[in-house]
């Protein structure tokens, strides 16, 4: 029994000179000091000597595993602080991390532009909730119940009197009862519309919608700001046209087109907003006289401005947030 004791205790303070990990180190101390261990198994056998030889065998298997412990004990503290000197090591030779720096996201880039350039020509920015009325929605705007119109708009009911806008105009029908003209404003942000999602439609869209109301205001005048706007967005050598059209809350009505030509392809007219003169409907329902006062409206979407200027052909990258798209702007 006392050779096995030295046998074991020889055995393990070779292994132990030849651990150099905490890995290696905890595989060491259940061979030898687990509970079904070498240590484990001597006392055992040690259960089963004759009283006689029990002081002699019992004080050296004591004595060996203390020693053993001790420096298992020794061993692992050192390679713990070894291994968490290493961990904060800092190699200042090392060449630095590059920090990236988000930028706006181009439908935002493509709003702030639009704004800043009505800004410069004297609107002021009103922005208003996305949860809607009926009435500021569709009635207001000359939108009556069962008006075929309505068809051109699929929307998102909450209710019977609530909805998600469809557009920015109620922003314009509540600036205009709280504000006595004369006044000139854009309305940007988030409509949404219960259409089929694809290359060329989302159910979420932003819209950047203008108004001026005042004495004697013109179709010669609306037509000069949004000419005006598309030379400074697009450049002064944009190709543009009116073309008569239809809108509930405007007439007469018009819609731009501006002409588009990509690189290698052939060239087309696109249309990029719709406009017109405030129905005098319009006015009545707001508590303004239109004997009075006169004014034009136009509308146009974010997006839809965005994939014309940077020959952008599918309108779901905008919300896919995928990094390859969005680094290029």
């Amino acid at each position: 029994m006392l050779e096995k004791i030295n046998l074991v205790t020889k055995e393990f303070f070779n292994e132990l000179e030849k651990t150099e990990n905490l890995k290696s180190i905890e595989e060491l101390r259940i061979k030898y000091l687990g509970r079904k261990g070498g240590f484990a198994d001597l006392f055992e056998e040690f259960k089963l000597l004759p009283g006689t030889e029990k002081p002699a065998v019992g004080k050296l298997l004591n004595e060996s595993k203390v020693k053993c412990q001790n420096s298992f004990d020794s061993l692992k503290i050192r390679l713990e602080e070894q291994t968490n000197n290493n961990s904060q090591f800092l190699d200042l030779s090392l060449q630095g991390r590059e920090i990236s720096i988000g930028t706006k996201h181009i439908l935002m880039q493509t709003l702030n532009e639009i704004k800043d350039i009505f800004k410069s020509l004297g609107f002021s920015v009103h922005e208003g909730p996305e949860l809607e009325s009926d009435y500021n929605n569709f009635e207001a705007l000359n939108f009556p119940d069962n008006h075929p119109a309505r068809d051109m708009q699929d929307t998102f009911f909450v209710n019977e009197k609530f909805l998600l806008r469809t557009h920015t105009s109620p922003v314009q029908v509540r600036l205009m009862k709280t504000t006595k003209p004369p006044l000139r404003a854009i309305m940007p942000g988030k409509v949404y519309r219960n259409e089929a999602i694809s290359a060329k439609s989302y159910c979420l869209f932003h819209q950047v919608e203008g108004l001026y109301v005042d004495k004697d205001v013109t179709f010669a005048e609306l037509k000069g700001t949004i000419v005006g706007f598309a030379k400074q967005f697009f450049g002064n050598d944009i190709k543009y046209r009116f073309r008569p059209s239809f809108f509930p809350f405007t007439e007469p009505s018009a819609e731009v087109d501006i002409w588009w030509q990509p690189t290698g392809k052939e060239g087309r007219w696109l249309e990029i907003m719709g406009c017109g003169m405030v129905d005098p409907n319009v006015l009545v329902n707001v508590g303004i006289d239109p004997e009075k006062y006169s004014g034009y409206a136009f509308g146009m979407g974010v997006e839809r401005i965005a994939m014309r200027k940077y020959g952008i052909d599918d309108i779901r990258l905008f919300f896919d947030n995928d990094k390859r798209f969005l680094q290029q702007f």
